[in-house]
């Protein structure tokens, strides 16, 4: 299958401002390959729209009133493992930062970003990659605002990855925990990405072992 052969990446719009919401969606719609299925104006629209329209990506705002952007990140996580989501902001801020990506954030761009440069980073998140914007770098790699110790790592997790780690810790195959917890075996991989690339584990026997440390 060529490129022009492929479907277009489906993303979900999120952005409290209508006007906004509309420009990214025609910038974006100029994107070879990009294709704006759906806008919502918060997290709570966002989420409601995700259980009719299928989508490869988000792409929202970080402020917004009833829901925000970190918050729907987390939703997602937990409700849709696996789908990637943008973060978009004019601010740069640290903890807002670190709190994206803590969250399991896909990338974090502000939005001054080109709409090439959108664009880009949508298909690198589809395909697994994770983009931070130059300028924010260094805030996203620094030590997340969570506490310190194992203990903060169970800051930043969702409830299901929280019921997941507490069998990673308890040495459970995938098969197992997706027996126990009635998930599917899939879905169980994709919560123990999420673990991993949270908590910075380099691989599941280090993780396992930072889990029972700060479950115990």
């Amino acid at each position: 299958m060529t490129s022009t052969d492929r479907p277009p990446l489906r993303v979900l719009v999120v952005d409290d401002q209508q006007l906004l919401r509309r420009g990214l969606t025609l910038l974006l719609g100029t994107e070879d390959g990009i294709d704006v299925a759906a806008q919502a104006a918060d997290g709570r629209e966002a989420l409601a729209l995700l259980t009719t329209t299928e989508v490869d990506a988000v792409l929202t705002d970080a402020k917004m009133p009833h829901m925000d952007g970190i918050d729907l990140v987390r939703a997602v996580a937990d409700r849709h493992p696996g789908l990637p989501v943008l973060v978009l902001t004019t601010f740069d801020e640290p903890d807002l930062v670190q709190g994206a990506i803590a969250a399991g954030a896909a990338g974090f761009l502000l939005k001054d970003s080109s709409t090439t440069t959108l664009a880009d980073a949508l298909r690198a998140a589809v395909g697994g990659g994770m983009v931070i914007a130059p300028r924010v770098a260094r805030a996203a790699y620094s030590p997340p605002p969570s506490g310190e110790g194992e203990e903060g790592i169970l800051t930043v997790l969702t409830p299901t990855e929280r019921r997941v780690a507490e069998k990673v810790a308890d040495g459970c195959s995938n098969q197992e925990i997706a027996a126990q917890l009635f998930l599917a075996e899939g879905t169980v991989r994709n919560h123990i990405s999420a673990l991993l690339r949270k908590t910075g584990a380099r691989d599941r026997t280090v993780l396992a072992l930072d889990l029972f440390k700060a479950l115990r």
